[in-house]
């Protein structure tokens, strides 16, 4: 009961009874009797203080409406409309300051002895007052909203975990996703639009690619091997995925959605490429075989990149946004991850003295001492590959310097002196893996070269190659929606308009036609580690990612650097790439957060199309038991296209349909899209990405710049308004 309320119910008794001034005589206190019509779905005091929202029985709408008659209608009926509303003020701002205290001047919070606590705030940070003044906007004197944005209590308002003051200052809507579940402000110590200074740039754009220097330059040294090329080959190819990263960066962050992200060979088009170039017809090729399987890869790549571009820039990914959402995209990104599980620890475990070692220290940097700081960084999880990479490379060192491999009779030069020598037969496998002065590329590498277009001579073109990369490049780009949605957020700006997600996904389309023309073996996409790079690092700079990408254009002409790079053993490489495949896995699931995670439907959705993405496969692998005795048996999941148990009568079409469907990514993504988009679901359990409007942008001159083309390219693209131009 308001102060005050019973003496004013006295004097309106005594004028009207004429009576003593004994209150006790005139005023009937009635006995307090306990609620018993109790509803589960009401909330309580712990419920209003957390904002929590109930979900009972799916009427978290009802409940809300149910609490604020309830209490409305417990206030006592003598007090006026504006008692009542400054007393409900001051138990929000209680409420509001038990969660994240902010506002300015001094803040009444009584604490567990029913004494008032006074407490001040900066007087620039009155963030709850000027939403506490939004909130009685339009209240009209019979206490009914009048167009204003009246806050229920019990809608979710969530806050800032850090107390950075991440708080949307308007009414939350349960059905928008965006303030459901992302309200909050990402620490970020350098935007994508500030201007730190040239010495901070360079160092920003060093700690971005240093620190997924694994995600770049990795891929080569599993795909070139597997091709049969040459340790010069190796390095060749590292070098000309430098410079075509540099190249598509660049392009991306001038022409496509201008976020901070950084381009490069994709591990979604690494399955593909192993499935091609492990067909029956390449098996026996000896002469020239890495140049001929290059060639077709570099013919898929081109046909599949002209469909993305044709996707995007025709704004046909605008209509296809509609039927991507969170449900879809996670089980397909975690299915790129777990598509090699068959590939990393068996390649890995090669060489265990070194390979478990690499793995425990990636463990141990990135969990263990994640949060130890060293001159104010977090060293040890933003560099944790590159550490990792370095300190177990010089252990295997010096245990090759050590003698650890030298065995009597045995040269190190492998295996080709060693083959016919009995004994030296079973320590071959050994002293190839696990050596590091086996690989020649430093020496064979030259200090300049250039990676020019079509090094590797003309692209082949043909129908099954083709179609297999037509798809995946639909895969690719369901997977950098979900990146650009999660970039958005992570610089904290609004999420791109369908027109500039569209021209986004037409850019990622030219730049894989850029990495067919050079010959990278793998079509061009924005990394998903970019993101959680982001994250650690605190840096969003867009200038620090062109800054980086000039550097790595530098470093591709220098071949000795393609040639140190190459001279990584293969099980370093993959102990590695075990990890990062693991956090492809955890980035992918990380999209169900926009959901109901816990909702049955979800669930299943999820779960069905994970299960059925690893078993459908799985089928399409072990058709033909007989591979086991031509192949190593980490190639044999990629060896599905020549003996899948398609068999129509045309060898184009079985080849693509087999190795389609031996892919685990391609069959999670076709099962999560059909289901999600044919099993009833509200948008608030599906988790529908909520795309920004061009009237957005325009009301925010911050996030508008973030996506604006420069001026002349504005001006020469005016007519594109399909591309959010």
């Amino acid at each position: 009961m308001v102060k005050g309320s019973s003496s004013k119910a006295m004097d309106k008794s005594k004028k009207q009874k004429g009576t003593s001034s004994n209150p006790t005589n005139d005023v009937k206190i009635e006995t307090f009797v306990p609620k018993r019509d109790h509803d589960p779905r009401d909330l309580r005091s712990w419920a209003k203080r957390t904002g929590f929202v109930s979900l009972f029985s799916g009427e978290s709408t009802a409940s809300t409406s149910n609490t604020r008659n309830n209490l409305r209608n417990e206030r006592v009926g003598n007090d006026s409309i504006e008692e009542r509303e400054n007393d409900g003020n001051r138990k929000r701002g209680e409420t509001d300051a038990e969660i994240q205290p902010l506002g300015n001047g001094i803040q009444r919070n009584r604490n567990g002895n029913g004494n008032e606590e006074r407490r001040e705030f900066n007087e620039n940070t009155d963030v709850l007052g000027s939403i506490n003044e939004e909130r009685r906007v339009g209240v009209d004197e019979n206490g009914n909203n009048g167009g204003g944005n009246e806050f229920h209590e019990g809608q979710n308002m969530e806050f800032n975990g850090e107390n950075e003051g991440g708080l949307y200052g308007k009414s939350p809507n349960l059905e928008d996703p965006i303030l459901r579940r992302q309200p909050k402000v990402f620490k970020v110590k350098s935007g994508i639009l500030d201007n730190p200074g040239f010495v901070p740039v360079i160092y920003y754009g060093f700690q971005h690619y240093f620190s997924i220097a694994g995600s770049l330059v990795l891929i080569p040294l599993i795909m070139v091997p597997a091709m049969g090329g040459t340790d010069k080959d190796t390095a060749n190819v590292v070098s000309t995925v430098l410079l075509v990263s540099g190249i598509t960066t660049l392009l991306h962050s001038f022409l496509g959605t201008r976020l901070p992200l950084v381009q490069g060979g994709s591990f979604v088009y690494l399955a593909p490429a192993l499935v091609i170039m492990n067909s029956e017809e390449f098996r026996n090729l000896t002469q020239h075989k890495f140049r001929y399987i290059m060639r077709e890869l570099q013919g898929a790549i081109m046909i599949g990149s002209l469909f993305q571009c044709m996707l995007g820039f025709s704004g046909l990914m605008s209509l296809l946004l509609r039927l991507i959402n969170p449900v879809v995209v996670a089980p397909t990104m975690a299915a790129v991850g777990l598509a090699f599980f068959s590939y990393g620890f068996p390649q890995a475990g090669s060489c265990v003295e070194i390979s478990i070692p690499l793995i425990v220290l990636l463990l141990f940097f990135t969990l263990y001492i994640r949060g130890v700081f060293i001159s104010g960084h977090r060293i040890f999880q933003i560099y944790a590959v590159p550490l990792s990479i370095m300190i177990v490379w010089t252990y295997a060192l010096f245990l090759t310097v050590g003698g650890a491999y030298n065995f009597k009779g045995c040269s190190p030069n492998i295996p080709s002196s060693n083959i016919l020598v009995d004994a030296c037969i079973k320590h071959a496998y050994t002293m190839k893996h696990c050596r590091t002065d086996v690989s020649d590329a430093w020496s064979t590498s030259a200090w300049v070269r250039i990676p020019y277009p079509l090094q590797w001579g003309i692209p082949i073109f043909r129908f099954r190659t083709s179609i297999i990369m037509i798809i995946v490049s639909l895969v690719s780009s369901v997977d950098s929606v979900a990146t650009y949605y999660s970039a958005s957020l992570k610089v904290n700006s609004k999420p791109p308009t369908p027109g500039i997600v569209t021209r986004g996904i037409g850019m990622e389309g030219f730049c894989s036609l850029l990495a067919g023309l050079w010959g990278t073996g793998t079509g061009s996409t924005t990394l998903t580690e970019n993101v959680h790079t982001i994250s650690i690092t605190e840096v969003a700079n867009r200038k620090g990612v062109q800054l980086g990408a000039v550097l790595l254009i530098l470093l591709s002409f220098i071949g000795k650097v393609g040639g140190i790079l190459a001279s990584i053993p293969l099980a370093l490489a993959a102990s590695v790439l075990c990890f990062i495949w693991a956090l492809t896995v955890a980035l992918g699931l990380l999209n169900l957060q926009f959901t109901q995670a816990s909702s049955v439907r979800n669930m299943g959705i999820v779960g069905v199309s994970l299960f059925l993405g690893l078993s459908i496969p799985a089928y399409f692998q072990q058709f033909q038991p007989e591979i086991n005795l031509i192949l190593p048996s980490y190639l044999i999941p990629y060896a599905a296209a020549s003996n899948g148990p398609i068999h129509t009568g045309n060898k184009q079409f079985d080849f693509a349909m087999n190795a389609l469907l031996s892919m685990n990514m391609v069959v999670s993504f076709l099962i999560a899209f059909v289901l999600d988009n044919t099993v009833p679901g509200t948008k608030q359990e599906r988790g529908v990405y909520k795309w920004s409007t061009s009237e957005d942008l325009a009301t925010d001159a911050s996030s508008q710049a973030s996506y604006k083309f420069p001026s002349g390219v504005s001006r020469a693209c005016c007519w594109a308004k399909c591309l959010g131009v």
